[in-house]
């Protein structure tokens, strides 16, 4: 797990580490959610770059019987 501190102006800086392995580019837009007690940054993606990242999802999962 990485630290950051957040500056005078509230901005932290993503460790190189994390933008690597998300791909992560300047001025790429990112989804802040609060969940709980935490902060998720939920990167944007075009849609075009998101084309078959459910391949291979389980389907068969046992659903209520009024959401069938």
């Amino acid at each position: 797990m990485s630290s950051v501190i957040i500056s005078p102006k509230y901005q932290i800086v993503i460790p190189r580490k994390i933008r690597d392995s998300m791909q992560l580019k300047p001025g790429q837009k990112v989804q802040i959610i609060l969940y709980g007690n935490r902060i998720e940054l939920i990167p944007e993606r075009k849609i075009s770059e998101m084309r078959g990242f459910l391949k291979g999802i389980n389907t068969k999962i046992e659903r209520e019987r009024d959401r069938l």
